[in-house]
């Protein structure tokens, strides 16, 4: 099946209330929505990544003039080939940033078109099962109008609770460590005995003191149930920052979802910078890179915890055999907003701290074209 069309758009969906996370504020999300059609099949190919706050038009430019021209009138199931294709004919102005996010759109939309055209869903295709996958429950941003930091956190943890979650991941680098070790403290008290409770800081600290000085904190203040991992603690481009950290906390130490690529990958693992990475397939270069990428952490025992996409990632996760949980966002958090394009039958269901990956051809998702057309930014 030939390629015939690869259309991509930049969709800005708001925040109902702007948050931050340790190094940004949050008020609006892009995303770039590519969809592939190829001769002789019925079935429309969906990709998807983030774009960030306001980089949409950027990767929509860079998947037009530069990527589509590469694969359009190839063939559609020669999917590591194309990826192989796009990365060589760009390499001047790609191999990392931008360029891979938009690479990894046209992945996904391949691999989706793949599954649709087989009639089976995207986890078979890559040698899966259709299952429940467990899941945790992402969120803790800073929200100054929520009000008390440590009150918030806690009810925040039991509102997930009651809808089934045992697993949870707060923030922390946007206030003092003091301050941010006292919901530190909530949280782990909310999580309770039967729970665990992960960190992320958005590459937060200066520098390896301090954030040793943090982590520290945050065990102290975690006291019995511990902490099931700090993600970020520093600039993704410090794998060595991280190596060091890793080797004199208690903590294991998480990160991997900025970078891409399996080369990057390959550095952090060979300085044992992380004992658990967080590929996003979103990121490091589509559904082909992914599973280069997990294939290599479990060739060294690596646990893996994707971030983000958990529509998506729940069919990575379900044919992968060291993921230790996908993140899931609930909608009505309104952080992770990708679902609003999503037509409420076609969202991920969840239930008991598991997600259960769509018994439906690809990905499983079908888009809002409703959502679409008002949240699309006409370049």
């Amino acid at each position: 099946m030939k390629i015939t069309t690869v259309s991509a758009e930049n969709v800005r969906i708001p925040v109902s209330e702007p948050t931050r996370m340790s190094t940004r504020l949050l008020n609006q999300r892009d995303y770039l929505v590519v969809t592939i059609e190829a001769d002789g099949c019925a079935e429309t190919g969906i990709g998807y990544v983030y774009a960030g706050t306001n980089g949409g038009s950027l990767l929509k430019a860079a998947t037009s003039t530069l990527l589509s021209p590469i694969v359009v009138g190839r063939d559609s199931s020669a999917i590591l080939d194309l990826w192989d294709r796009m990365y060589q004919e760009t390499l001047l102005v790609g191999r990392r940033g931008l360029l891979l996010r938009a690479m990894s759109a046209i992945d996904i939309a391949l691999w989706d078109l793949a599954a649709k055209h087989l009639g089976v869903p995207l986890t078979v295709l890559l040698g899966g099962s259709v299952r429940n996958v467990p899941a945790y429950a992402s969120g803790g941003y800073y929200r100054p109008k929520a009000g008390a930091w440590e009150k918030v956190v806690a009810e925040e943890i039991r509102q997930n609770q009651a809808l089934g979650f045992r697993d949870h991941k707060i923030k922390v680098g946007g206030l003092s460590i003091k301050e941010d070790a006292a919901r530190v403290k909530a949280a782990a008290e909310a999580v309770g005995p039967d729970g665990r409770l992960a960190l992320d800081a958005n590459n937060a600290y200066k520098n390896v003191s301090e954030a040793i000085l943090a982590i520290r904190a945050f065990e102290k203040a975690a006291g019995d149930l511990g902490l099931w991992w700090v993600e970020e603690p520093l600039s993704p481009d410090d794998i060595e920052g991280h190596s060091q950290i890793a080797r004199v906390v208690e903590t294991p130490i998480a990160t991997g979802e900025l970078l891409q690529t399996r080369w990057e990958f390959r550095q952090l693992i060979e300085r044992q910078a992380a004992d658990i990475i967080q590929p996003d397939a979103g990121v490091l270069g589509g559904i082909s890179e992914w599973t280069r990428v997990v294939r290599l952490a479990e060739t060294f025992a690596v646990p893996i915890a994707p971030h983000w996409h958990a529509n998506l990632h729940a069919h990575l996760a379900a044919a992968s055999q060291n993921c230790l949980a996908v993140e899931h966002f609930l909608l009505e958090k309104d952080v992770y907003n990708f679902e609003q394009l999503v037509t409420p039958s076609t969202r991920l269901q969840y239930k008991d701290g598991f997600v259960a990956v769509p018994n439906r051809p690809g990905i499983g998702i079908e888009l809002d074209q409703e959502r679409l057309k008002e949240y699309r930014i006409v370049d």
